[in-house]
């Protein structure tokens, strides 16, 4: 089937051009520096620039030097309405979100100015976007929107929670304790990327994009997409999770972040792809003026990194203690007998594998040596054991807690704890190969 037709470039310039820039020609014109652009007003923006842009990329735009700084605008305006989107679903959706009252009053300040900055970056391209279009004469359209075409998404009135719980108990603390856990595991990752304080641009120019990239960031919000939706089918649905606070509290935590890596994750696609050490008077010969004109890539890195990564790992480390504590009261405990590694008891190595062991699932063990109670998800607590056994001659430890992690365990004391008789590592069984 050929799906060609006779229209030529320059016609379907016009068409793919007309709804973006009635668009464009409704942000010019506010007089409102007050106005906050609506979730509407960002979808339209999004859906229209991505068409024209992929249009504009079908047909070569990228490789014409009288195309291609349209083509860039579309891909603008596109990257920040989607930045913006997220960003204004987080505002929207803030006072419902289940956290301490007060506890982040300058986060939605910050939120509210970060939208603002985004915003203004693209009622600056706008009147460029005219300009570039009416060079390429394209037929640019009389009016843009009404107002009332993009109302506000938001009301006072919520629906009911009336439908019935349809999730058995058991099933409910299964995946409670699965979706805590892999919530956990992220949370231990990201903590390694040391978000702990605010960058200056020269540290943040160091770790852009060589160490925080698109596609690292990315990755973080597909993970945490995978346990809101998990959360979503398997729990939020149910009564239960109504009546918990608890629940909606961690909830509120997966969204956030989910959207705080939304918006890292636009803007820093944005830099890498089409700000980043490019050269841009030089490539754009047909025209006066640059992106870095209204869109400057220092405020793209400060908000990607000292607003969005910074914040989300604060949500991320509030919502390690509810997801810690979520999964202890879900989890299946239980209690095993094992014996202690032969020959050199709980030194280093194998104190080491049991709390990785711990840690790995994220719920709670204890190690118990006759009547006192160590922690086994900690190396040093495991050794301070090591020493009353080795005092005391004991040759059986108890560990009582999360089943996961004994089960593991016990495969780790069937093999020595992963020792021969002199002390050396030997391979482990493939059930413990997440210890490697």
């Amino acid at each position: 089937m050929n799906f060609t037709c006779d229209i030529s470039f320059k016609e379907k310039a016009n068409i793919f051009s007309y709804e973006y820039l009635k668009c464009i020609l409704f942000v010019i014109k506010l007089d409102d520096d007050d106005y906050i652009f609506t979730k509407k007003l960002f979808s339209k923006l999004i859906t229209t620039s991505h068409i024209l842009e992929d249009f504009l990329d079908f047909h070569g735009a990228k490789k014409n030097k009288e195309w291609i700084f349209y083509r860039e605008l579309s891909a603008t305006v596109r990257h920040l309405a989607l930045a913006c989107y997220s960003q204004r679903h987080i505002l929207n959706r803030f006072k419902f979100y289940f956290f301490e009252e007060n506890r982040y009053d300058t986060f939605k300040l910050e939120a509210f100015d970060t939208l603002k900055i985004l915003q203004e970056s693209i009622k600056l391209a706008a009147p460029v976007i005219i300009e570039e279009a009416l060079r390429l004469k394209i037929n640019v359209p009389k009016t843009g929107y009404n107002p009332s075409y993009f109302p506000g998404i938001s009301s006072t009135q919520q629906l009911d929670h009336n439908i019935d719980d349809f999730n058995a108990k058991d099933q409910q603390r299964e995946n409670l304790t699965r979706i805590a856990s892999e919530f956990l595991e992220v949370v231990k990752e990201f903590d390694q990327l040391t978000f702990y304080e605010r960058y200056d641009l020269k540290k943040i120019n160091e770790l852009v994009p060589e160490q925080i990239n698109e596609v690292s960031i990315r990755r973080y919000e597909m993970l945490i997409h995978n346990i809101q939706s998990s959360f979503d089918s398997y729990v939020v649905n149910t009564r239960a999770s109504s009546e918990n606070i608890m629940l909606n509290q961690l909830r509120s935590h997966f969204s956030i972040v989910f959207h705080l890596f939304q918006v890292a994750g636009r803007l820093l696609h944005f830099y890498e792809r089409h700000m980043y050490d490019l050269g841009f008077k030089d490539v754009y010969k047909n025209v006066s003026v640059s992106l870095t004109d209204f869109v400057d890539p220092d405020v793209l890195l400060d908000r990607a990194v000292n607003y969005c990564l910074f914040y989300a790992r604060k949500f991320l480390s509030s919502g390690k203690m509810l997801a810690s504590e979520i999964l202890n009261e879900n989890m299946e405990t239980s209690i095993i007998a094992v014996g202690i590694p032969k020959d050199r008891g709980f030194h280093s190595r194998p104190s080491l594998l049991v709390a990785k062991i711990v840690q790995h699932y994220g719920g709670e063990v204890k190690m118990l040596v006759n009547n006192d109670v160590f922690d086994a998800a900690s190396v040093l607590d495991i050794q301070w054991a090591g020493g009353k056994i080795k005092k005391e001659e004991v040759e059986i430890v108890q560990f009582q807690g999360d089943l996961r992690a004994l089960t593991d365990l016990k495969i780790l004391a069937d093999v020595n704890y992963g020792e021969d008789h002199m002390g050396k590592g030997i391979p482990l069984p493939k059930e413990l190969s997440y210890l490697s």
